[in-house]
């Protein structure tokens, strides 16, 4: 039974008003009981289902005269025959011809209330209720199975929470049943399958229900419809739905099924649309879906789907949507697809097709969206897709596509997006390109274009996006880019344009982001640029640009990023710039500015970077700056600042880079300093005037990692409090008038020289320092001392002279015996490119090429620095480049080497593993003099390198922060789960997780891991990196993978903050079920990502409000309550469902839902 028709409910509207003027009429003729309308049985039902309507609409939350307002029974005197079918004329409802109620219709009614007070076995005759699109709540009574004659039931788009009431499949009648966009939970229920025969629409979707698919789903023969897409349905997809002969439309996606496709499905020949998009599916794509020729619709995206795509899917001719993205399909794009002539979206990207772009694909003439980015395409882009005039997205980044852009890709008039980055693209842009009149994004960024950009460019009238950064791209930038008024994002850094700015940005006032650094452009910057209201961010370091600066930057108050480093701008810094209240990171180095440095800049509260070094600025430093509570970053190195470091700066209580280095300061280091408990990455106080003695509060900095007083007049002894600074690897003090021994503290023990050269008296055990210990009292008997030590040593001196030079011939006579035979076996294996296979314990072959390489372990081939060594850059003569990490000589509390006992560790636990996310070791040498082992160089450095400088990491973008967490999470999940016994890494944190040149993360440094073997106690000593450590080994120094967990939440947060998260894991800590600290109740998530990045997409917001929620699990207190390693890696490998306003969760929300 379906609804009626618009002419069938006029018919009977009309018949309805007839009988009753012709009731009225009888009436005014003969007043007799007898021939009255309505009998009293039927006055009486109609009383009571009118009562019943009003005493639930009494329950409505929103209760008002103006709610339903035809809703009401007139007084007792205006009673008459026509009221008694006055619940008929009511809004929503409609009766049958015996005045009993048979429709009751109120969709979007704005109506708040429940179903509790319906009086359902009022309405014995009720065919049809929707109540769709309104605020109802609460639980569905299981008292609606009364309505036995029910056809229809629509409760969708409300609030209502619980289970389905089994009672439903009582409704035998029921064709129509939604009830999707609610709160509903639990299991579908089975009575719904075993006795609603006529079902022809059953929708469930955008709910909460659980547990699998009946299999007693495929009982509903007539079903046509059948949507339970958006829960969190698990299981495999039943075969039985096979059996659903009239299904023209199933909808499962944004689901948690696994499993492959039934190959049943293919069966379903009325199917018109298929989508089983965003699940856990596995296994090919069933080659038998070629056989529903009805089919329309095909969605099997974000899935993780195999093999191939069968050339017999060009037989679909019926198709419009095929989206197959987002999975691990392989092999080439079949040719056949073509064949599809009423195809307009063709979605095969994020996959790992190989071979080139079919130019068959140029037949789909109705083709409006083509993507086939992020896979391993090669070859040229075809000219055949010139044709595709109706193309709007054209989107091939992220591939190997070599050859330049056919001219033929001009014709595309109908295209709004296009994107070729990421590839292998060269030679010069087309000139056609300009006649994309209504294209609005243009992507071309990391490819290998060179030439000049054509001036037809420029005059794109709709352009919002151009990106054009990372090629080699030379000449003028189009004087016209910007003149169409809708250019929001420009970004052309890391080319070799010159020249001016163009002329069309100065009037360009829809501009948001704007990045031209690392060219050679010239202008006056005074002149160039104008007032831009929704400017956001501007990036033209590394230029020519002269002049001085504007207040007119003032005026961009949306201003969040000002860097103008290293180009030639002079004169002062306006002091109208503190009036950017929302600017976060000002970026002025390296230029000719002079002057003072404005007091007003303290009112700049949301500074976070404040970097001003290498020009000429004089006068004190503004005690007004100590008003920077957001600032993390402040550089006024390299000026002619003078006075007083002012106390005020030790209020920067979130300051992780402080220098004020090659400046003319003056007066003591001041004692707030030690305040400053965040200050990680550098406190560079060197080359200056500074005097007095070192405050022992510089020793509460225990995140610091690099200490700098070199330089300077300081005077004293180093503070005992140094001991606690477990964070140093790197110090220098030289060039003081220092004195006393060194700290207690690995960095200062294993400094070199150079770190304390030219002091007064410093003594300790550093070659080239006295050790504390020498008797320098006992002076008088010192020539006594001289005359026995000249009796011992000139005869041994002689002894050993005369050894040495029979050794040196014996040596010599071996040497010319064998060097034949070790220069062939260097030769054979320099020629099988394998040198490392053949290192063994004591490192005889490559020994020599390594001191060599290093000049004997020169400083600067440092690379780094750890708690048991440090790594040195090394190419060897092979050409090869090589991480050499050189282990540091400390002798352990039980006598015994402790870096010995890190180097033996380090090589049983990488030997014995083998991850593409594990450093990879290549071998060890053991020597007297040096012990280090041999890695693979990878090129980027340190994950906290990268992140600690502002442009490398605004290279990480967001989708490559996630790759990293992806990467990092895959690693330890090998390492505690596929390692038998499991190993326990005990230090992760950024600085041990490398980075290659395609930012794919390593873990490294595994000199504190443990095997967590059955038979040991586990009991170790206290390892790791302050601020990453697990808090239970404060009380505890038991060991277990869950130690690694909560390094790996901490790691989380840092990528996705962009710094150490020590705030939030503080709040963490502090948070209990009753209440939640005010630092996450006020939080929200965009105020804590990196804000050096730009604003995530939907889809990568999705994805880190997930990856959040599992650093949340990841930092529990309780090691209990953390998940598994392989758990966080499995769960990383899905992709975040979409959140209603994800912009506008609070850290907080993201707290409850995780608990």
């Amino acid at each position: 039974m379906g609804w009626p028709s618009p002419l069938e409910l006029k018919k009977q509207l009309s018949l309805c008003a007839l009988l009753l003027v012709l009731q009225f009429n009888s009436l005014l003729v003969s007043p007799s009981p007898a021939s009255a309308f309505a009998s009293p049985t039927t006055t009486t039902v109609t009383i009571e289902q009118a009562n019943a309507l009003l005493k639930w609409k009494a329950s409505f939350q929103n209760q008002t005269q103006l709610l339903l307002p035809s809703w009401r029974i007139p007084s007792s005197k205006t009673t008459n025959s026509s009221s008694l079918l006055i619940p008929c004329n009511w809004v929503g409802i409609a009766c049958s011809q015996d005045g009993s109620i048979t429709n009751i219709n109120l969709p979007g009614m704005g109506l708040q209330g429940m179903l509790h007070d319906f009086k359902f076995s009022y309405f014995p005759d009720l065919v049809s209720l929707n109540l769709s699109s309104n605020s109802f709540f609460g639980p569905i009574p299981s008292y609606i199975g009364n309505l036995s004659k029910l056809t229809h039931l629509d409760l969708s788009f409300n609030q209502y929470g619980a289970d389905i009431p089994s009672e439903i499949g009582l409704l035998t009648h029921l064709q129509v049943l939604f009830l999707d966009d609610n709160l509903l939970s639990g299991s579908i229920p089975i009575s719904l399958c075993n006795n609603l025969f006529n079902l022809t629409n059953l929708v469930l979707g955008g709910n909460q229900f659980s547990g699998i698919i009946p299999p007693q789903i495929g009982n509903l023969r007539a079903l046509q419809e059948l949507s339970l897409y958006s829960n969190n349905l698990t299981g495999p997809i039943p075969p039985s739905l096979g059996n659903l002969s009239n299904l023209i439309y199933l909808s499962l996606f944004k689901n948690q099924f696994s499993g492959p496709i039934p190959l049943e499905i293919g069966n379903l020949t009325n199917l018109i649309e298929i989508d089983l998009s965003v699940n856990h599916l596995t296994g090919p794509i069933p080659t038998n879906l070629a056989n529903l020729n009805k089919l329309s619709v095909l969605h099997l995206f974000d899935n993780k789907l195999s093999g191939s795509i069968s050339p017999n899917l060009g037989n679909l001719s019926a198709l419009t949507r095929l989206s197959l993205h987002t999975n691990d399909l392989i092999g080439s794009v079949p040719a056949e697809l073509a064949n599809l002539s009423n195809l307009t979206r063709l979605r095969l990207d994020t996959n790992q097709f190989s071979g080139s772009v079919p130019q068959e694909i140029g037949k789909l003439e109705s083709l409006v969206e083509f993507t086939l980015f992020t896979n391993n395409m090669v070859g040229s882009i075809p000219a055949s897709l010139g044709n595709l005039s109706r193309l709007r997205v054209l989107s091939l980044f992220d591939n190997q596509l070599s050859g330049s852009i056919p001219p033929e890709l001009g014709k595309l008039q109908s295209l709004l997006l296009f994107d070729l980055s990421g590839n292998n693209l060269s030679s010069v842009l087309p000139a056609s390109l300009g006649n994309l009149s209504n294209l609005y994004v243009l992507q071309l960024q990391m490819n290998q274009f060179s030439g000049s950009i054509p001036q037809e460019m420029g005059r794109q009238p709709n352009l919002e996006m151009l990106s054009l950064f990372d090629n080699n791209f030379s000449g003028y930038l189009p004087q016209d880019i910007g003149m169409g008024g809708r250019l929001q994002n420009f970004s052309a850094f890391n080319n070799h344009f010159t020249g001016p700015i163009p002329k069309g940005l100065r009037n360009c006032t829809s501009l948001v982001r704007l990045r031209l650094e690392n060219n050679q452009l010239t202008g006056n910057i005074t002149e160039d640029f104008d007032i831009y209201p929704s400017l956001d961010y501007i990036d033209l370091s590394h230029n020519k640009l002269y002049g001085e600066l504007s207040r007119n930057w003032v005026e961009c108050q949306s201003l969040k990023g000002l860097l103008l480093s290293g180009n030639l701008i002079s004169g002062r810094v306006p002091a109208e710039f503190g009036e950017l209240t929302q600017l976060s990171l000002l970026r002025l180095s390296s230029n000719r500015l002079v002057g003072e440095i404005p007091k007003e800049l303290g009112k700049m509260k949301s500074l976070f970077e404040l970097s001003l070094n290498d020009n000429k600025l004089l006068g004190r430093l503004p005690p007004e700056l100590g008003a920077l509570s957001n600032l993390e970053n402040l550089d006024l190195s390299a000026n002619k600042l003078s006075g007083p470091i002012p106390k005020e700066l030790g209020s920067c209580s979130k300051l992780l880079y402080l220098n004020l280095s090659m400046n003319r300061l003056n007066g003591s280091i001041p004692t707030q300093i030690g305040n400053l408990l965040s200050l990680q990455r550098s406190l560079d106080l060197g080359q200056n005037n500074l005097t007095g003695e070192i405050p022992p509060e510089v020793g509460r900095l225990q995140n610091l990692e690099r200490l700098n007083l070199s330089h300077n007049k300081l005077s004293g002894s180093i503070p005992s409090s140094f001991d606690k600074m477990i964070s140093l690897t790197h110090i220098d003090l030289s060039y003081n008038e220092l004195e006393g021994p060194l700290p207690n503290n690995k960095a200062f023990q294993h400094a070199p020289m150079e770190a304390f050269r030219n002091n007064k008296a410093l003594c300790g055990n550093v070659r080239g320092l006295l050790p504390c210990n020498s008797s320098q009292g006992k002076v008088e008997n010192t020539n006594k001392d001289h005359k026995v030590l000249i009796f011992i040593i000139v005869p041994l001196l002689c002894a050993l002279f005369l050894l040495f030079t029979f050794v040196g011939i014996a040596y010599s006579v071996f040497q010319k015996r064998d060097s034949n035979t070790e220069i062939d076996r260097r030769e054979r294996h320099h020629h099988d490119g394998d040198l490392f296979s053949i290192l063994n314990y004591d490192g005889r072959l490559v020994y020599e090429d390594i001191i060599e390489a290093t000049e004997d372990f020169n400083e600067r081939f440092c690379i780094g620095m750890g708690g048991f060594g440090s790594v040195y850059r090394a190419q060897l003569p092979t050409g090869q480049v090589v991480a050499v990490k050189k282990l540091h000589q400390t002798i352990h509390d039980d006598g015994e080497d402790a870096d010995m006992k890190s180097f033996r560790n380090e090589i049983q636990t990488l030997a014995e593993i083998r991850h593409r996310n594990i450093v990879k070791l290549y071998g060890f040498c053991s020597h007297p003099r040096h012990s280090f082992l041999v890695y693979e160089y990878l090129e980027r450095g340190s994950l906290a390198k990268m992140l600690a400088d502002m442009e490398q990491a605004t290279e990480l973008s967001w989708t490559r922060r996630i790759h990293v967490i992806r990467g990092v999470s895959n690693a330890l999940s090998y390492m505690h789960h596929n390692c038998s016994p499991p190993i326990v890494h005990r230090d992760i944190s950024s600085n041990n997780i490398l980075l290659n040149t395609e930012y794919e993360a390593f873990v490294s440094d595994f000199g504190t891991a443990r095997l967590l073997k059955p038979d040991s106690s586990n009991w170790a000593s206290l390892a790791g990196t302050y601020g990453y450590i697990a808090p239970e080994l404060a009380y505890t120094v038991k060991v277990n993978e869950k130690c690694d967990v909560y390094s790996f939440g901490v790691v989380i947060m840092e990528v996705i903050t962009g710094r150490h998260p020590r705030e939030i894991i503080s709040s963490l800590s502090s948070s209990s079920s009753s209440s939640l600290p005010s630092f996450c109740q006020m939080t929200f998530v965009r105020d804590i990502l990196d804000q050096r990045l730009c604003t995530p997409t939907n889809q990568e917001f999705d994805d880190i409000i997930f990856i959040i929620r599992l650093a949340f699990s990841c930092l529990h207190v309780d090691q209990q309550s953390r998940p598994t390693m392989q758990y966080v890696s499995q769960e990383l490998s899905k992709r975040g469902k979409p959140c209603q306003k994800p912009f506008d969760i609070t850290l907080e929300q993201l707290l409850d839902s995780e608990q």
